[in-house]
């Protein structure tokens, strides 16, 4: 996976398509067995998608699409990066025998033909031309990648409609259902330890050359949405981009920080620990508030920063335990 293509173009591209999901009334759906009969679902272009049944072949390619797919027990043929799934995603882990079809954003046709799968689910970051040449072959489902007016409600969402086109709504819903609840614990666990309203910053940076780029979270991205439902307080709100919430800046700017809590995530696969290891030395970074106060925290590897509800309450417990440890 390359470093560029993954935080670049999940910052910059644009989405513009809402939501809908439209699954045909089946007696069979059930947490554990896809439902019998045809499958009818409206995707985020507003395109409706007929299915002979539940779709038990699929192929994902975006890593929250995958995520959604085995949390909810459908373990799909083919995905686009998967040693990149493998060294970013920890909380729905893939099988050995999934294939590769190719990097996200560039992924293999042939490749993807070549499993002779029932549907392809995507997000509204594929460009168009790419849907269009897919669509040739297979049926292809396309969820809206995020919002940052409604950053909770769209994951939840996302997860819905990926798991009407395999038969899994109720197990969808229940997911959703633990994933309030541990929103919920985790507030009170924030409100117990005195905690509550404690300032924070959610950020992930990389390094390219002897350049070093730093990304925030607002309220608007997935993460820092969760944060404030925590019971925290965002010490960066605003500025982000329209659909992930995200606002780049750099070192000097993070001086406009007070003290509080700093959480980032890290991958030493892939990119490297910006905040710990290159910024170690820089008198600008050791002499920023929450540095010197020690209130410097990288959350566990393996949290996908933009995956389903499963990812994010990996987020709401590494950040919980943050805050009050």
């Amino acid at each position: 996976m390359k470093r560029t293509t993954f935080f670049v173009a999940a910052a910059l591209l644009a989405l513009t398509a809402c939501g809908t999901s439209e699954p045909a009334a089946s007696a069979g759906d059930d947490p554990t067995t896809s439902a019998a009969g045809p499958v009818s679902i409206t995707d985020s272009r507003g395109k409706k998608i007929d299915l002979k049944g539940p779709a038990t072949k699929v192929v994902g390619l975006e890593w929250g699409v995958v995520e959604n797919l085995i949390s909810v027990g459908v373990m799909p043929v083919g995905v686009a990066d998967v040693k990149g799934y493998n060294a970013w995603v920890t909380a729905a882990k893939l099988d050995s025998t999934v294939k590769d079809v190719g990097t996200r954003g560039e992924s293999s046709v042939d490749a993807i033909v070549a499993l002779n799968p029932d549907l392809v689910i995507t997000t509204s970051d594929e460009s168009a031309s790419a849907i269009a040449g897919m669509e040739k072959a297979v049926p292809v489902l396309v969820v809206h990648a995020a919002d940052a007016k409604n950053a909770i409600p769209q994951m939840k969402s996302n997860l819905e409609l990926t798991a009407s086109a395999v038969g899994k709504t109720v197990k969808a819903q229940q997911i959703n259902a633990d994933f309030d609840k541990a929103l919920a614990a985790g507030k009170q666990k924030i409100t117990d330890a005195g905690k509550a309203g404690t300032s924070f910053t959610m950020v992930d940076g990389y390094k390219e050359g002897s350049t070093l780029s730093i990304r925030m979270y607002t309220s608007g991205s997935l993460l820092g949405a969760v944060g404030n439902e925590l019971g925290l307080k965002n010490a960066w709100p605003a500025g982000g981009d329209k659909d992930y919430g995200l606002a780049q800046t750099d070192l000097e700017c993070l001086t406009k920080l007070k003290d509080g809590e700093f959480l980032y995530i890290a991958n030493d696969a892939d990119g490297g620990d910006v905040f710990g290891k290159d910024l170690a030395g820089n008198a600008i970074w050791k002499n920023l508030p929450f540095v010197k106060n020690g209130n410097v925290h990288r959350l566990p590897d393996g949290i996908w920063m933009f995956g389903g509800p499963k990812s994010t309450e990996q987020f709401i417990d590494a950040a919980v335990k943050a805050v009050t440890s």
